[in-house]
């Protein structure tokens, strides 16, 4: 099947594209959390969203997932790792599936860890972003995991199950969480990833160099030029036009990842724009 649209993200900007897709009967896929956006969900009080005057993150969120329940919309949780284009469409690799879409909106949002020196450059050469697809690689072999989110705690067990050793460095407090007796923490955070042609080992930021033949790294978001390549970014953002339009023919961008200022309403506004871009893009490969 070749869908019309596929949207990546869960936040406001991803919800409000797909709420406008549905209402314009477009085939389309929604990846991400079906607990939407952990950022709304900490967030203790929101006062700009109209028509819900001071209310609470947890609130709003209830408020979207009913949207969505109320419109027959489904969320698809499976990790988005790549984009890529695929003569006229896209090919997106979620784990080990693979979907084609003749559009594309972006809205993964944007995070606050930082990528480790040289990882863009050794993905896929030691370095990956999703445990179900390359964990088989690493059996009985040593491996390191950076994670921002305890939602990917069932990821690091399994990876612990195959690996000899695992090195682990969570972005989060693990206080009374009971890991597995081949699982190891520094107490530092990898810096660099070591090695020209493939992975070799990690860099600390104590100074401590370890030897590992994988690095998972398990977060929230990818950066735009990870997961898409040749997309023109700026400063670390997804570049785009007034009508969510990025470089990249029939791929739009929404919301945190096209750039300050990082608000729920500005994001929505975009979700709604890019998905109403894509519809545009649509009819036109009609004519063609």
């Amino acid at each position: 099947m070749i869908y019309d649209c596929i949207i990546i993200g869960t936040g406001p900007a991803g919800i409000s594209a797909a709420i406008t897709l549905k209402i314009h009967n477009k085939n389309f896929l929604l990846f991400g959390s079906k607990n939407l956006s952990e950022k709304i969900n900490k967030a203790e009080k929101i006062s700009n969203y109209p028509g819900f005057p001071s209310i609470s993150g947890k609130a709003l969120s209830e408020a979207f997932k009913n949207h969505l329940n109320k419109m027959d919309i489904e969320i698809n949780e499976k990790i988005v790792t790549s984009v890529i284009p695929f003569g006229s469409n896209y090919a997106v690799t979620a784990q080990t599936d693979f979907y084609e879409t003749k559009s594309l909106i972006l809205a993964t949002g944007v995070t606050s860890a930082a990528s480790v020196k040289n990882e863009e450059k050794l993905l896929g050469k030691g370095i990956s972003y999703c445990a179900t697809c390359d964990g088989g690689l690493y059996k009985n072999k040593k491996i390191a995991v950076i994670s921002t989110n305890p939602s990917f705690f069932h990821e690091v067990t399994y990876l612990a199950e195959l690996a000899e050793e695992l090195y682990f460095f969570p972005a989060f407090k693990t206080d009374g969480t009971v890991l597995p007796d081949n699982v190891k923490m520094t107490g530092s955070f990898p810096e660099s990833a070591e090695g020209e042609e493939r992975l070799s080992g990690i860099l600390l930021k104590n100074g401590q160099i370890l030897e590992v033949s994988g690095l998972f790294c398990l977060r929230d978001c990818i950066s735009p030029s990870a997961l898409i390549s040749d997309i023109e970014t700026n400063e670390g953002h997804i570049a785009v036009d007034r009508g969510m339009r990025t470089s990249l023919k029939g791929c739009f961008a929404c919301g945190d990842c096209t750039g300050r200022p990082y608000q729920y309403v500005k994001a929505a506004g975009e979700g709604n724009t890019a998905a109403l871009g894509a519809i545009e893009y649509l009819d036109s490969c009609l004519d063609e």
